[in-house]
């Protein structure tokens, strides 16, 4: 019986700082629950963090150390294929290719380019304004299928999925055009001190890091923001409570619990029960997390034997897909990244007239040399 081919699931994230609790119950938490169902693809994004001056030392240390708890929150090597972005040449190689069918208008409105613009006004360089390019080609390098992403981030897989069709409709089905994958749950966790923004290590006093120590988490959440209502005050609603909402999301995601159920567990009590309570929670979800993370980073060998057998898993996927086409670009044949053989049937008698075609053949120097047929 045939083996049925898995579709193919691919994300990332940058190590430009340490990863936090949004992170975690948005985005990978989630991953490790595919690995059965997809052939996943997570990669450390280093050449993304350039765009913001680094310096190489702590860049090394943030890689490595998120690449220890991407296995600790649940990313069975042996399952999904973890590297490091940079390890793969074929990124850097696709995303300039990518970038002479991407159009400035399109990078132009990209929301990042213009907040990260606003934030590092002394280094506005080129690859701010590009990334989205190579944001493409660590997609499409793979052929996922689909693309995890939040609301937040859909923008930039529709400019892949554009960029992959106008290629496409110049020279034949090269690329796999993804589709975004959306979690129903634990999608967008915001920041404890700004509910109306987004979790984030650029506001640390509202962002929980997967590495903080518990009286730090307990004494950010005793100080997150709430509102000043007294009665039946945990109770969910977004848009008129969403200090209130947030705190309870984040309950939900790492009890398991419904919003019915936090509300009645809190029925009567005020946020000095409430808060704490969710603290204690998110302590307890993270420190399996913590200290697995503390243990693997002692093993650098093994840390090295992941990587270096993601990449070389990786760049066999890059760089395979094999292609047979005629002079004009037209794909005649292809393989996938496995071991295979093509054969083509291909009349060698168009050989001249192809010939004919093209113009620098009719600027050949027969009084200067001679071409023989040694056949």
């Amino acid at each position: 019986m045939e083996e049925t081919k898995k579709k193919v699931m691919l994300s990332g994230i940058q190590p430009s700082g340490d990863l936090h609790l949004g992170n975690y119950l948005g985005a990978i938490k989630n991953w490790g629950a595919r690995a059965e169902e997809f052939d996943c693809y997570y990669f450390m994004a280093d050449m993304h963090t350039i765009t913001v001056r680094q310096t190489p030392a702590d860049l090394r240390r943030r890689t490595l150390t998120q690449l220890a708890q991407y296995i600790a929150c649940g990313l069975d090597p042996e399952k999904n294929t973890l590297f490091i972005q940079s390890h793969i040449p074929a990124h850097a190689e696709l995303g300039w290719v990518l970038n002479c069918y991407t159009m400035f208008g399109e990078l132009s409105r990209m929301t990042q380019f213009k907040d990260k613009s606003a934030k590092h006004a002394d280094n506005i360089n080129g690859g701010l304004f590009t990334y989205p390019a190579l944001m493409a080609a660590d997609i499409l390098l793979y052929q996922p299928d689909y693309v995890p992403v939040g609301n937040d981030q859909k923008q930039h897989v529709e400019l892949t999925r554009n960029v992959a069709q106008r290629f496409n409709n110049i020279y034949g089905d090269v690329f796999k055009v993804p589709e975004p994958y959306i979690p129903k749950t634990g999608a967008r966790i915001m920041s404890l001190n700004a509910p109306d923004s987004k979790m984030s290590k650029s506001i640390p006093e509202g962002c929980v890091f997967l590495m903080e120590k518990p009286e730090d988490i307990q004494r950010k959440f005793k100080r997150a923001i709430t509102d000043s209502d007294t009665e039946r005050c945990v109770r969910f609603d977004p848009e008129n409570k969403p200090g209130v909402s947030n705190l309870m999301s984040i309950y939900a995601a790492v009890t398991g619990k419904s919003m019915e159920e936090i509300e009645a567990e809190f029925d009567g009590q005020g946020y000095g029960a409430f808060k704490p309570a969710v603290g204690e929670a998110v302590i307890e979800c993270l420190r399996p997390i913590r200290e697995e993370t503390e243990r693997i980073l002692k093993d650098k060998a093994y840390l090295e034997s992941v990587y270096k057998a993601g990449a070389e898993k990786a760049s066999y996927v890059a760089y395979g897909h094999s292609l047979v086409c005629n002079p004009w670009g037209e794909i005649l044949a292809q393989l996938d990244e496995k071991p295979g053989v093509q054969v083509v049937d291909i009349d060698l008698g168009d050989l001249a007239k192809y010939r004919g075609q093209i113009p620098i053949l009719s600027g050949r120097r027969g009084d200067l040399y001679r071409t023989e047929d040694r056949t």
